[in-house]
């Protein structure tokens, strides 16, 4: 198993923090990115650049990348958190802290993942934020409540498996 931990320079930026840290691993040559949960800008950026966004992480980053690899996690068509979601410092289910979006390229994975994919070239992922709609913000809860209980019920498989 490869992987490539990735400093995050946007961990304490105000907005576009998100935006800022796809851009960083866009650059990079990241296909896959394996998260706790996306908000809205990073989402935006991570997709634009054609890469392939994972939530439900947590535990150390092998456990991630293993639970990744069994199929247990799943990629996410919208944010999953809502906007400023990781903000106010700590340790928290953010990015970076080796638990987020330092994941880093390869991950044992290759680089053949689902057909054709354009390059991707620093800086080429800056794009206009706008606030969300009624619906989208709808969706997007519904989106993080699904992932929240899909985290609860391996939290849940994981104690019973310990305690046997």
């Amino acid at each position: 198993m490869q992987f490539e931990a990735i400093p995050n320079s946007a961990q304490y930026a105000g907005g576009g923090a998100g935006i800022q840290a796809a851009q960083t691993v866009a650059s990079k040559g990241v296909q896959v990115v394996l998260t706790g949960n996306v908000g809205p800008n990073a989402y935006q950026a991570l997709a634009a650049a054609g890469i392939q966004i994972v939530t439900g992480a947590y535990g150390t980053v092998r456990e991630a990348v293993m639970r990744y690899k069994q199929g247990e996690l799943r990629s996410t068509s919208s944010p999953t958190a809502p906007m400023h979601y990781g903000m106010g410092g700590g340790y928290g289910m953010g990015m970076g802290r080796g638990r987020g979006m330092g994941m880093g390229r390869g991950m044992g994975m290759g680089r053949g993942m689902g057909g054709y994919q354009q390059p991707v070239y620093p800086g080429s992922v800056a794009l206009p934020t706008s606030p969300m709609t009624k619906d989208q913000e709808i969706q997007m809860l519904r989106n993080q409540m699904k992932n929240l209980q899909e985290q609860l019920e391996q939290i849940k498989k994981r104690l019973k498996d310990l305690e046997k």
